[in-house]
């Protein structure tokens, strides 16, 4: 239970917090330099990174070879070495929400998984004498892993998924930016962009398919409790809709009451589910579904008399890292069927 509230802060939090952090065009600090191997004369190496510490700054490091000792810490960041190629490189990992996909299983098997503890403190990391640590931002905090400034000070890189730091949208493109720059910190560019190109051909393919169409009206909802989370325009999932040509019923807010819902009335609805340790995701989906469809208060909407509302898993749509192609999938195919 601690860890549902736990994530579910974590989920909330990415939704509302307004900061000026992560913003575009501010203008980065100098470099941070670290000491490590001599990388050979005329090589891909050295690779400076911008990415965040735990305030939203932007934060510079530069490195000179490929880190061979990761510890990659919840699914988005175990899911990307998998699919980049770099199990070899990951000394430890931690923090899994979901099962890891079949195709990516045999990767897995060899990133020594942690499977007593979801996310590892400052000590514990610190003993693996890692070279890189890939995390959540909310988890770069001193009473977690620790400050990225301490720990760049110490030649260790640090990178978080750029749509969980705090302030600024999260959006498609901050994914496609981590993924390609991992490419480049590994020197694995090539499979990086394929993964980049395929998120972006799904998207491009779909508006192609559907040109002269009208924008369907939707919305992407989580209900939590009685209430209900909206996912406005701010939000990975949001930006997904409108990348694919939706049109947000509620771009704005963090919270939709049941009224303001059936007043929008979208054409789709996708319900978020996420089912953590020890559930079954099959239950949990149809629960949160039910939420929807069964709710006599919601029965007047469209989407509902329709047939469509449709799952959505929040490790597809948040901080997805190379699952962001199911997210795209599953919103294409819920907005325009077959077509899409």
């Amino acid at each position: 239970m601690k860890r549902r509230t736990f994530l579910a802060s974590l989920a909330a939090m990415a939704l509302t917090v307004q900061l000026a952090g992560c913003a575009a065009g501010t203008t980065p600090p100098a470099s941070s330099i670290i000491p490590q191997a001599s990388a050979p004369e005329n090589s891909h190496y050295p690779v400076t990174i911008t990415n965040y510490n735990y305030a939203g700054e932007p934060v510079t490091y530069t490195y000179t070879q490929a880190p061979q000792r990761v510890v990659a810490v919840y699914q988005g960041s175990i899911e990307s070495m998998i699919a980049l190629g770099l199990e070899d490189h990951v000394a430890a990992s931690y923090g899994l929400d979901n099962e890891v996909k079949a195709e990516w299983q045999e990767g897995f098997a060899q990133m020594n998984y942690q499977a007593d503890v979801f996310a590892p403190d400052k000590e514990t990391v610190t003993l693996l004498q890692p070279d890189l640590i890939l995390s959540w931002g909310s988890l770069f905090s001193e009473k977690n892993l620790g400050d990225t400034a301490a720990w760049n000070a110490k030649g260790v890189g640090t990178y978080m998924n750029s749509n969980t730091c705090p302030g600024g949208s999260r959006t498609l493109e901050n994914e496609y930016t981590d993924l390609l720059n991992l490419g480049k910190i590994f020197d694995v560019e090539d499979r990086a962009e394929a993964l980049v190109a395929e998120m972006r051909q799904e998207i491009e393919s779909t508006l192609q398919a559907v040109e002269g169409r009208p924008a369907v009206r939707t919305a992407v909802v989580e209900p939590i409790g009685g209430t209900v989370t909206n996912y406005g325009a701010n939000t990975l999932a949001g930006d997904m809709v409108t990348q694919l040509g939706g049109q947000l019923v509620q771009p704005e807010g963090s919270e939709m009451s049941k009224e303001a819902l059936v007043t929008a009335d979208p054409e789709v609805i996708f319900v978020v589910y996420m089912a953590y340790s020890g559930e079954d995701s099959e239950t949990v989906m149809a629960s949160q579904l039910a939420a929807i469809t069964e709710d006599p208060a919601l029965a007047s909407l469209s989407a509902v008399q329709n047939g469509r509302v449709y799952p959505v898993m929040l490790g597809d749509i948040y901080a997805a890292g190379p699952r962001t192609v199911d997210g795209i999938r599953t919103i294409a195919a819920g907005l325009y069927g077959d077509a899409a």
